[in-house]
């Protein structure tokens, strides 16, 4: 049962938090927290690498996936190896500090989507994949510090903007790599456009209508987002929120002006520095 559920083969990548684009549990967090977050991201990081590996078929992938919601619950045991010890080590995060079981088994949703879906029709669609694919995300960053409950939606709006900039990012490399597209096809489809058409190396006229169209809509988020620091009690959280709202502000912008498909639009550690900077102006230096 052990070896049909998990296969014989531990297929984690050497990704860590600083491949990532926004900050993974940075020094802005209070250090007795951080080591949770941490976990957290591994646990995540693990999950992505099993749905993205080309080792592993689409069944095997969304069994392992079901065997770390499994053992988020309570409900098997994880064997003795690296990748399935994350969801272990979680768990117990989760079940000390009272956050949410969902804000990690809502993760482990999307990657089986991701396992089994490769297009989207629509933006609605799309956001409905951000509801699990990012938006657990900030609930548990958010619950871990404390926070109240009206904090979680301009942080589901920031998270779905996080994701799709992200999309936008990778999109020739998710293309080329896993045959998986974000782009909303509909919006392709009046533009007179195709997932074809993502595989060039520039971004035909309709393309980018389609790209500023969903920039548009992170925009649109973004302005939703803008409260979140606002009503974050903890001092440490709330100025990372704010980093973080920067910068997808600001690479949101770069989106506009470069094109993803010629080249990998991406933040730099100055924009990094910026952040912080605008974000200080408008908060209280952390104790």
């Amino acid at each position: 049962m052990t070896d049909t559920l998990w296969g014989t083969k531990d297929v984690t990548s050497a990704k860590d938090k600083a491949d990532e684009n926004f900050p993974v549990g940075s020094f802005l967090i209070a250090p007795r927290l951080r080591p949770y977050v941490h976990t957290y991201y591994n646990f995540a990081r693990v999950a992505d690498d099993m749905v993205d590996t080309t080792e592993l078929t689409p069944p095997e992938k969304i069994a392992r996936l079901k065997g770390m919601a499994g053992v988020i619950r309570g409900e098997i045991e994880a064997p003795q190896r690296a990748d399935a010890q994350t969801a272990v080590k979680l768990r117990e995060v989760l079940t000390r500090t009272g956050v949410p079981l969902e804000t990690a088994t809502d993760l482990l949703d999307a990657f089986c989507m991701d396992a089994e879906k490769s297009r989207y029709e629509s933006w609605g669609e799309l956001l409905h994949y951000c509801c699990y694919s990012a938006n657990p995300v900030g609930h548990f960053l958010l619950l871990l510090h404390g926070e109240a409950a009206e904090t979680l939606a301009p942080s589901d709006a920031l998270c779905s903007a996080l994701q799709i900039v992200n999309h936008l990012q990778d999109v020739a490399s998710d293309l080329k790599v896993l045959d998986r597209c974000y782009v909303p096809r509909l919006w392709m489809e009046e533009e007179g456009v195709s997932v074809d058409d993502l595989r060039l190396v520039r971004s035909k006229p309709g393309v980018r209508r389609v790209f500023n169209r969903m920039l548009d809509g992170v925009d649109a988020l973004n302005r939703q987002a803008r409260v979140l620091p606002y009503l974050i009690q903890d001092r440490r959280m709330r100025l990372e929120a704010a980093v973080i709202v920067e910068l997808c502000h600001i690479l949101t912008a770069r989106l506009r002006r470069q094109d993803p498909l010629l080249e990998r639009v991406s933040l730099t550690k100055m924009d990094g520095a910026r952040a912080l900077f605008r974000s200080m102006r408008h908060f209280p230096a952390i104790a």
